[in-house]
């Protein structure tokens, strides 16, 4: 199943809720983005650089660590907690810094009135690594996995149609004509213009190895649901990497498939740690009160290394070979000096930053694109879904998924109250809606009210009764910088950006979140392994060779 997953690292403004929600209200307020019964708030950018406080023009040092984290978000924190359970030895003191007063960055649930609902990603793939960190955090028993058997949909010519779950399916799904079917099977085989030589976006190579239905009907509505994103301008290579080295590797999709498991089969595989659950199938996991759990739990188990309300203000090196971070704080400007930093925070943020270390990285930094995205968090009663979508007599499934070329706004709608138990009160259907992205980043200019709109009109063209009652409108979150594009060139603007800083004497400060490791948040987690080993390789390297003299 496609995980809808906007990422970002931006400050959230919560309005106060409205005591006069009812979920029985027939007003019609959507035609009033004033109206007290919407709950909304913008997410807007978290500044990490701020003029300093004029209660002391001197900074206040603080004891020397191994590794500073800049950014709290749940790639930050995994990389800390990364380094204490995986590195301890290594990196024995670190520190997590964040410029807001709350940890999780784009993760945020709501809880109210009997609902649960997200307001930033959904859920995420339980990998090993995954798990790992959920089993590290404490929360192994808040755990909770959809149903790998719910169906997934996409809509195509006015009907949500099943993508299929297993090959077993492929003969008999809807969604693809036979031709297109066997344009597929034939490319994927191999039987297909070769690779043209030079980076392909998304749609070039979907399009050369397994044709226009496959990219239309399957791939462009995935690339909205992961991305926001544009399939003709993202790269292959960069966003979806494994898919593309099956090319590379086996001569096509299907060779490179079998050389990877015959890999895989010859090389001893380490024993699974016993500790991790066993998910079964492809499914998607939470916890029980919500995505929010991992990061306060992480947060928690790290207790005083996290600080918050600390604004980087500058980043510099010292002829000892540590770096000197200063931070304005609510006890006033400290600084803290550190073997290694991580920037974790976006782009955009970290580039000014970087800048007075190298102009080249700076730049890099400052050409990722992350288009706008909303969340819009609604709920109706049961029996306004239409009876033809309805299996049982119940809204069951993970969500749909709206190709651009289908003429709706919302890029897709997960199915909450079904995806996961206690979501909303009985009789109600909880849905959360993503739209905007790269192919609308209009929805900058919108209310509140004309966002819900659209997403209503959307849906009682594709899923719900015509004369169903108005929407229960529980939130609307607005990211104006939502999910870095991994476009066309972003991997060599990447690679330039690591290769100044490390050209130019700036070792030990690594670049990490959601634009390095990739977007949906179990890639996060993963990232947050890969760097947290390189972190300790790194210190542990300068260390046998003498490097540091404390």
């Amino acid at each position: 199943m496609v995980t809808l997953t906007p990422q970002t690292l931006l400050r959230p403004y919560l309005y106060s809720p409205s005591p006069f929600y009812s979920p029985n209200s027939k007003s019609k307020f959507l035609r009033n983005h004033r109206n007290p019964i919407l709950r909304c708030s913008i997410a807007e950018e978290s500044k990490s650089t701020a003029s300093p406080t004029k209660t002391d023009s001197r900074a206040r040092d603080l004891s020397p660590v191994d590794c500073v984290v800049v950014g709290g978000g749940i790639s930050g924190l995994c990389i800390a907690q990364a380094l204490s359970t995986k590195h301890a030895d290594g990196v024995s003191n670190l520190v997590v810094t964040e410029a807001r007063d709350r940890v999780g960055g784009n993760i945020i649930t709501v809880e109210r009135d009997g609902y649960l609902w997200e307001e930033g990603p959904n859920s995420f793939q339980p990998s090993d690594p995954m798990l790992t960190m959920v089993v590290d955090s404490g929360l192994k028993d808040e755990l909770v996995l959809g149903d790998p058997d719910a169906p997934r949909f996409v809509l195509w010519n006015g009907k949500l149609r099943p993508v299929p779950g297993k090959p077993a399916d492929l003969p008999f799904f809807d969604l693809m004509s036979i031709g297109g079917k066997l344009r597929a099977g034939l490319g994927a085989l191999g039987i297909r213009p070769p690779p043209p030589g030079y980076e392909e976006s998304v749609e070039e190579f979907v399009r050369r190895n397994l044709g226009d239905e496959v990219f239309e009907r399957l791939i462009e509505p995935f690339c909205s649901g992961v991305y926001a994103g544009d399939p003709s301008k993202l790269s292959m290579k960069a966003a979806f990497g494994k898919v593309w080295r099956l090319e590379q590797n086996g001569g096509s999709i299907i060779g490179g498939s079998f050389k990877a498991i015959q890999e895989r089969n010859g090389a001893p595989k380490p024993p699974r740690d016993p500790r991790l659950p066993k998910p079964k199938g492809q499914t998607v996991g939470s916890f029980r009160k919500g995505l929010t759990m991992l990061p306060e739990a992480i947060s928690a188990r790290l207790g005083n290394k996290v600080k918050l309300s600390w604004k980087l203000l500058s980043i510099s090196k010292l002829d000892s070979g540590d770096y000197s971070l200063t931070y304005e704080t609510p006890e006033g400007v400290v600084s803290l000096q550190s073997k290694t930093v991580v920037m974790t925070i976006p782009s955009h943020v970290a580039s000014p930053l970087l800048r007075p270390l190298s102009s080249t990285a700076a730049d890099a930094l400052s050409k990722f694109y992350y288009p706008p995205v909303a969340a819009v968090s609604i709920s109706y009663p049961k029996e306004a879904i239409r009876s033809e979508c309805l299996i049982d007599g119940e809204l069951k499934g993970f969500g749909q998924l709206h190709p651009r070329s289908q003429g709706v706004q919302t890029l897709g709608t997960i199915y909450s109250s079904s995806l996961f138990p206690n979501r909303a009160p009985p009789g109600r259907v909880l849905l959360l809606n993503y739209i905007g992205g790269a192919t609308n980043s209009g929805i900058l200019s919108k209310t509140e009210s004309e966002l819900v709109e659209a997403v209503d009109r959307d849906l009682r063209n594709i899923l719900l009764k015509p004369n169903a009652q108005d929407p229960f409108v529980l939130g609307v979150r607005l990211w104006p910088q939502a999910i870095p594009q991994f476009l066309i060139g972003h991997l060599d603007l990447l690679d330039a950006a690591k290769a100044s800083l490390n050209n130019t004497g700036f070792e030990g400060l690594f670049l990490g979140g959601n634009y390095v490791s990739g977007v949906a948040l179990g890639r996060c987690v993963e990232g947050a392994y890969e760097i947290a080993a390189e972190v300790n390789s790194f210190i542990s390297q300068r260390v046998l060779g003498g490097f540091y003299y404390r």
